[in-house]
């Protein structure tokens, strides 16, 4: 929490600087650094609709789908399909190389490797093609790896040892997510407060992925250890995680953008990332009650709330497993009745800026050889800050 204030407070400092005109006109440069020298991305405003806020917008949102991309291409090279089919956009790199890993990862669904297989291609096209969209109306494209990719991957045998831009060893994840979308009567946007599906996930630091060929191996019957299995377990609780950011970051940002063209560009990907949410909260859902030191997976189908281990009505509505469809809830104001939403997607929450700091607070940024985030949550402050505070015709 007071890392989560300290960024915030950080955050509000700047747009301050924004408003007076410390920063007047230096959002699209900060995107526009990223990848060498800045250039002007209106070098024709005759020519096109696009503003300085659509370009901030797709800036942050190409910078922090590079980010995606870096730690799905890391589930993939682990737990990826190693038969991906005849697509022409299979992944270019060795996937499934942790077979027994698949094994944990198979207790969530049959289909798990291929599901992790095609997420990676998503978040890879993603930041693609708004890059290449970037480059179209005259800005530069985002490219963070230069700078920031040095965090050491999975030593497993035959992982590349290349550097990346996330950790996905040391992860403290929310799950209050499971209960945001099961709730009637509470909304994100309205104050609304929500439990964790799995409360030992949220404290201390746990892989999602096995660290090296020690995590490995199977007994006498084939059976994976207790570790690896809740190791597969938190990368099932973990795929939600990241997803239900740009579940919710789509929209609330879309509410800016200018350009009906972008617009149309925010609509669109956004879309597939509800679908990719969806798809993870189902699978989680699956995981079965073991535990593994001072992390344990409940059992969420007998009406008890994990959280406080009383069992209630309201327990058994929160928790049960198969609920994955938005129950409808409360929306702009109560007396409108309740409807089935994406939540949370109101601007006035900073959706950029939350997201970069919910994705600290996971872990994804941890430095192992410092135990403190690398400068990228610096970068992609800066670039969420720009991004919340573009407005529409400007």
């Amino acid at each position: 929490m007071e890392r989560e204030k300290s960024l915030m407070n950080r955050s509000v400092n700047r747009r301050s600087l924004l408003k007076t005109g410390a920063l007047a006109g230096g959002a699209v440069a900060i995107g526009a650094g990223l990848a060498g020298t800045t250039t002007s991305a209106f070098a024709d405003e005759r020519k096109s609709r696009v503003t300085r806020g659509d370009i901030d917008i797709l800036t942050f949102l190409s910078a922090l789908e590079q980010v995606e991309a870096d730690l799905w291409i890391q589930y993939a090279e682990l737990g990826g399909a190693t038969n991906q089919g005849l697509s022409p956009i299979d992944l270019p790199f060795k996937t499934g190389l942790a077979p027994d890993y698949i094994t944990g990862l198979l207790v969530l669904d049959g289909d798990m490797p291929q599901y992790i297989a095609d997420n990676t291609d998503d978040e890879i096209s993603h930041h693609s093609f708004l890059n290449n969209y970037l480059q179209s109306k005259g800005a530069k494209p985002v490219d963070l790896r230069p700078d920031f990719a040095h965090l050491p991957p999975s030593a497993v045998t035959g992982v590349p040892q290349t550097g990346r831009l996330t950790n996905l060893k040391q992860l403290t994840i929310d799950t209050k997510w499971w209960t945001r979308f099961r709730s009637d009567s509470q909304n994100p946007d309205l104050g609304g407060t929500f439990e964790n599906a799995v409360p030992d996930l949220a404290k201390g630091q746990h892989p999602a992925i096995p660290l090296s060929d020690a995590d490995l191996g199977v007994d006498g019957l084939g059976n994976i250890s207790n570790h690896l299995q809740a190791i597969a377990f938190t990368a099932g609780f973990h795929f939600a995680f990241i997803e239900q950011g740009g579940s919710s970051l789509y929209p609330a940002l879309a509410q800016n953008v200018t350009d009906l063209e972008v617009l149309r560009v925010l609509l669109s990907i956004g879309g597939s990332e509800i679908m990719h949410f969806q798809t993870w909260q189902d699978k989680a859902g699956n995981a079965t009650n073991i535990t593994d030191g001072n992390l344990t997976f409940p059992r969420l189908n007998i009406g008890v709330d994990p959280n406080t281990n009383v069992a209630s009505t309201d327990a058994a509505n929160s928790f049960q497993t198969n609920l994955i469809m938005p129950e409808p809830t409360v929306f702009l104001d109560p007396s409108l009745g309740p409807v089935a939403i994406i939540r949370p997607t109101s601007i006035a929450q900073g959706g950029a800026v939350a997201s970069v700091v919910s994705f600290a607070q996971d872990g994804l940024f941890l430095d192992p050889a410092t135990g403190k985030n690398t400068g990228i949550v610096d970068r992609l402050m800066r670039l969420a800050e720009a991004a919340d505070e573009a407005r529409r015709g400007f």
